[in-house]
């Protein structure tokens, strides 16, 4: 068995149950695997202030692959190691196009997030009832999003547009795909889309932080579920599918374990570590 040095995990559909926990077993699991030297990178969209609630619970992970890989981070010394921010005119013009498709823009930053209200109130609608509680307690509320964007150019690393029809989500991003934007568009789960900067994915970010290790990307596990994993999954020595994963992800990967309500995280590193 390849000895693998660096296991990356999604968050959302992976190491979280569906009601947003991460259950003891899967806690332990964790928590032995890195006592044992292997190190530990949770590769999520969400960006630092978006952990929050997990940290306490999850201290003992060192290294974060955030906001779909525009921000690589060390918790411990709560240090960027990788930015990338999506070029302002881009922001924009996204922003614009998603307001006027009736979805609700939420943009990441290295220091929080921010929306409008009327916004965040409104993703219950969209059966993102988990998302919301998380928001409501972190996101820095905006009234007017484009002159927000205006008058800080690049501190936006991430967009995450969320639309009560997966139709809308659709729309959106074929008129993003249209006005050529110089951003990354994909769908994470059924009305709701991320972007980050043009050629920026959780493998951009992974890549930057295994440097920095002196790992190599063939000694990496990740695993994930969804479509901003793909890249991700392609990029190391031993890609992981949930086993609530989408079809696209099971495709690529190399091993299937239970789904993220049944401590596939834990199947995971029993057969792998």
């Amino acid at each position: 068995m390849a000895a693998y040095r660096l296991l990356a995990l999604d968050m959302d559909g992976t190491v979280l149950t569906s009601d947003k926990h991460v259950s003891p077993r899967t806690r332990q699991a964790l928590r032995d695997l890195c006592s044992k030297g292997v190190a530990l990178a949770l590769a999520t969209g969400r960006n630092v202030v978006e952990l929050s609630e997990y940290r306490e619970e999850l201290s003992f992970v060192p290294y974060g692959v955030l906001a779909s890989g525009a921000i690589a981070y060390h918790f411990a010394k709560r240090e960027v190691l990788l930015s990338t921010p999506i070029p302002t005119e881009a922001v924009l013009t996204t922003v614009t196009i998603a307001l006027e498709e009736g979805g609700i823009p939420f943009l990441s930053c290295v220091d929080g997030t921010r929306a409008r209200k009327a916004d965040a109130e409104r993703l219950d609608e969209c059966g993102l009832h988990g998302y919301r509680m998380m928001y409501e307690q972190i996101y820095e509320p905006v009234e007017d999003l484009a002159a927000w964007v205006a008058a800080h150019p690049g501190k936006v690393v991430k967009l995450d547009i969320y639309h009560v029809k997966n139709e809308g989500c659709l729309r959106i991003r074929d008129r993003i795909v249209e006005a050529d934007a110089p951003i990354e568009v994909w769908s994470s789960e059924p009305g709701c889309m991320e972007c980050t900067a043009l050629g920026v994915n959780k493998s951009v970010g992974l890549r930057a932080l295994a440097e920095r290790l002196g790992i190599a990307m063939e000694e990496i596990v990740a695993v994930g579920d969804g479509g901003n994993d793909l890249a991700m999954l392609k990029s190391v020595g031993m890609p992981v599918a949930m086993g609530n994963a989408s079809r696209e992800v099971c495709d690529v990967a190399r091993l299937i374990v239970a789904d993220n309500d049944h401590d596939g995280i834990v199947e995971l590193i029993d057969r792998l570590f």
